[in-house]
């Protein structure tokens, strides 16, 4: 009794080369991080503009009712004229993608006031608006899956 197995590796060879072709255009991911810190300034904003919530899903605090009443009617919390929204910018490399805003007080509305600050901005509550929620994640996730398709599908 004899057994004859015969292996076509054709396929198996295809693939490793493309993944070797992959690792090679690691090197030239400027385009990545570009799409990742667009998409990062992106979902900052509608954080501002319209979840108006943590990365983690906690609801942003509510004005204080003093606050409150000094701010024009319809205006939204943390949009006022537009200064915030607009200071949110991205940047990106090969090797890094980046958001966020140099406005000072986008800090302290980010972070929250301390007990050792003057007694203005100890009063202002966190209103987290950098970071990725589990959905920004899997969306930034889905940009990374699309950009290696594009790169396996070039091989």
């Amino acid at each position: 009794m004899s057994l004859s197995l015969t292996i076509d590796d054709a396929g198996v060879e295809r693939l490793a080369e493309r993944i070797r072709s992959l690792g090679r255009s690691l090197g030239q991911r400027q385009e990545l991080m570009v799409a990742i810190a667009f998409e990062g300034e992106n979902q900052t904003r509608r954080r501002i503009s319209e979840e108006k919530t943590a990365p983690d899903g906690t609801p942003w605090p509510s004005w204080s009712p003093g606050y409150a009443a000094t701010r024009s009617p319809g205006t939204s919390l943390l949009e006022g004229g537009g200064e915030l929204i607009d200071s949110i910018v991205s940047t990106a490399d090969d090797d890094a993608a980046e958001w966020g805003s140099n406005l000072v007080y986008f800090a302290i509305h980010d972070q929250g006031g301390t007990d050792d600050m003057a007694p203005g901005p100890a009063a202002i509550p966190r209103r987290q608006m950098l970071g990725l929620s589990q959905d920004n994640e899997a969306d930034i996730q889905r940009i990374v899956d699309d950009w290696i398709e594009r790169r396996l599908e070039e091989q």
